[in-house]
């Protein structure tokens, strides 16, 4: 009877391990889907990061196109910039609000003097830009659209200590010297001009630099920070924006003669610059507001290539000598970003333990059947 005993006692034994390896097997198993979860979320990301600078790529070059044709003499003549901005805001903003009332996106509370001050940054930046435009040369216009990229590291590394590697500086420099080679010709500047360049650069590094910030600031995403911001700024735009422009061109928006493929066209240029703006939000969110200056230049370079493909724009050697070296730069651009990335995820700490508190459990409960099994056995537990 006693060995009866002792061969029903290793029989209850053997089947309780039967019983208790699946948790065992459920630990590791929640370990491998652990690390499949993390795969596939990298490689979404990193699908995600493509299709927001593809999506801010193909809309600049396409609103640009849409606005040569509507604001050119020889096209639909609407040369009221600052007022067509107002359009484009109006239509972002009408685009958020029905997101957030068909519940697609969250509305999450921003204080309103933040949105203010942004707001005011955002449009005296787009009026000076104008004025800027209307002022200087194209070629002195382009020096100071390529001066944002030094002044957005000085300005990030002033307001929040960022440092950036020789790497990263070195493809900054290229970038802007083939950006100039292919776009700067004619130079002539006047104290007017010059001063509403210097507000124009100084104000869109800073709105660039705060779309970033206030988004980690109040954890709220791209489309909910764009979809707050363009109400203010197109009910500003659209109330100062005629007298800007009636000064700039000395037209008033009233006598413009609304054709109704000037309508379809203003209509395609609103809707191209909801795509514009959100792409914006999402690639400076996302990155930098030094990487959207520095990968944005390929909009110049695209927009050289379709001006000599669709509208016989010339295209010299230095042009082209130009565009190559301002594709190289944001390639080792691209490369050196990658590798601070790698080395800044290397110097901070890894946590002790990896482990959630379930499988922490189980792993747990294994060790005290293992040794409970061997107890059972008539071994001692190792």
């Amino acid at each position: 009877m006693p060995l009866l005993a002792a061969f029903l006692m290793n029989l209850g034994a053997i089947s309780s391990n039967k019983d208790k390896s699946p948790k065992r097997s459920k630990f590791f198993g929640l370990d491998l889907k652990k690390k499949k979860k993390r795969v596939m979320e990298e490689r979404k990301s990193s699908v995600s990061d493509v299709g927001a600078w593809g999506m801010n790529i193909i809309s600049s070059v396409g609103i640009i196109m849409v606005n040569k044709q509507l604001m050119s003499q020889t096209g639909f003549a609407f040369s009221f910039a600052t007022t067509l901005t107002g359009f484009h805001f109006s239509v972002t903003a009408l685009v958020g609000w029905i997101s957030n009332a068909s519940g697609y996106s969250e509305s999450k509370s921003v204080p309103f003097w933040e949105l203010l001050w942004f707001s005011i940054i955002a449009n005296t930046s787009i009026t000076a830009m104008n004025f800027s435009l209307m002022l200087n040369s194209v070629g002195f216009y382009q020096i100071s659209k390529l001066s944002m990229i030094p002044v957005v590291c000085v300005m990030e590394w002033i307001l929040h200590g960022k440092q950036y590697s020789r790497e990263v500086k070195m493809a900054v420099v290229v970038v802007v010297v083939g950006v100039g080679v292919c776009t700067v010709t004619d130079v002539k500047v006047n104290a007017k001009g010059f001063l509403c360049a210097l507000v124009a650069i100084l104000c869109t590094s800073l709105q660039q630099i705060s779309i970033g910030s206030l988004q980690k600031k109040y954890s709220i995403g791209s489309f909910e920070l764009l979809s707050k911001t363009a109400p203010i700024q197109a009910l500003s735009l659209l109330t100062v924006g005629p007298f800007i422009d009636y000064c700039l061109t000395s037209k008033s928006l009233l006598k413009y003669n609304y054709a109704f493929s000037a309508f379809c066209f203003i209509l395609l240029s609103c809707s191209l610059a909801v795509f514009c703006n959100i792409s914006q939000y999402l690639c400076i969110g996302r990155f930098s507001a030094v990487s959207f200056q520095v990968l944005g230049h390929m909009k110049t370079v695209c927009v050289l290539m379709l001006g000599w493909l669709l509208f016989d724009s010339e295209m010299t050697l230095k042009n082209i000598s130009g565009m190559v070296l301002a594709i190289i730069g944001m390639v080792v651009y691209s490369w050196a970003v990658e590798i601070e990335k790698q080395a800044n995820a290397m110097s901070i700490p890894q946590p002790k333990s990896q482990l959630s508190d379930e499988e922490l459990m189980l792993l747990k409960e294994g060790m005290d059947d293992s040794s409970l099994r061997d107890e059972e056995l008539g071994q001692l537990p190792k």
